[in-house]
């Protein structure tokens, strides 16, 4: 019996969703080829009917990682403040499989290929414009800057709240750059017409 290209593209699909979800829990040397295939219920021979290469699965996975966050309520919020408190919440940070690839891979991604970090590099770039869009109307000073400012805060907080053992302290980080970053972005008061 025939393998469908509908078929083909659907197993594809799955090896990759499930290589994006591992690689965020696991880094990108965490898992293996046979690993992700096994977990797609596929075996390992099969991997280059898909792939010419890990590295191609790294570059899919990311991509696809990131093209999940455009459609996450990590991204969906409608204020800076509201984004700035979404990405560093508890719920984000307890969601490794689901994660900010940014924050989760950014350091596996600095050793991987070139298409990987071209990869990352878009979504990182996306991300900037949206936090710059979002910037309430007359923030002053470059916008670019600052938004390069909150997204290192972001994979920081994020980082250093998964890292350490204790909840306390990872609340305290989690809270205290919310609060800080949000306190450089004061809401403006509508002005009064004098009497």
């Amino acid at each position: 019996m025939g393998y469908s290209q509908a078929e083909k593209a659907e197993t594809h699909q799955r090896i990759v969703d499930v290589a994006s979800r591992r690689f965020r829990e696991l880094g990108l040397e965490g898992i293996s080829v046979a690993d992700v295939m096994n977990e797609a219920g596929l075996t390992v021979g099969g991997f280059y009917k898909h792939f010419a290469s890990r590295d191609d699965l790294v570059v899919e996975a990311v991509a696809a990682a990131c093209d999940e966050m455009n459609q996450s309520l990590l991204t969906a919020q409608t204020t800076l403040k509201k984004s700035i408190q979404t990405y560093l919440s508890e719920a984000h940070r307890d969601k490794v499989d689901t994660g900010c690839p940014l924050a989760l891979l950014v350091n596996d991604i600095a050793r991987t290929t070139d298409d990987a970090r071209e990869a990352y590099t878009q979504r990182l770039e996306n991300s900037l414009s949206l936090l710059e869009s979002q910037m309430p109307k007359g923030t002053e000073g470059n916008l670019r800057a600052k938004a390069l400012l909150i997204y290192s805060a972001y994979i920081g907080a994020i980082g250093l709240s998964r890292a350490v053992p204790d909840p306390k302290l990872s609340s305290q980080i989690l809270s205290a750059v919310s609060s800080q970053l949000i306190a450089l972005f004061p809401a403006k008061k509508p002005q009064t017409a004098a009497a």
